[in-house]
């Protein structure tokens, strides 16, 4: 099941589709969302329930004009390959490892030249032998 009120995205992959869950919202004007300590949060609280998943992203806002392709409501999976890739890769002793990766990809000036919002990351996959999580 999932949940989500405001802006951020959680995007999954079931099979081989990947695709966000909801697309953000935001609020009227521009730099404005909604928060789930808002009175009216009930009323922009966004639920579904899917089958099972076999990877996920969820993410702030900062990373969404890298992540979503806005034209057309999809998840950019050239930003999410290569991640995912990695984390199914990986063991679970090269966690610390990966989320040290993480957080200097994040913190690259590639990204802080398209983006100067908070970019938190979580990556989830289900496809390793263990399954794996990583996030900043």
């Amino acid at each position: 099941m999932y949940f989500q009120i405001g802006d951020g995205a959680i995007v999954v992959r079931h099979d081989d589709d990947l695709s966000p869950v909801f697309w953000p919202e935001s609020g009227e004007y521009a730099n404005m969302t909604y928060f789930v300590t808002d009175a009216s949060a009930a009323e922009h609280l966004r639920y579904e329930t899917r089958g099972a998943t076999d990877e996920i992203a969820l993410f702030t806002d900062g990373l969404q004009r890298l992540a979503l392709v806005f034209a057309t409501e999809t998840a950019h999976a050239p930003f999410f390959d290569p991640m995912f890739k990695m984390l199914r890769a990986s063991s679970d002793e090269q966690t610390d490892e990966l989320c040290a990766a993480l957080k200097r990809f994040l913190g690259s000036d590639a990204i802080n030249e398209r983006t100067d919002d908070d970019k938190t990351l979580i990556l989830a996959t289900r496809r390793s032998g263990a399954g794996s999580v990583v996030g900043v």
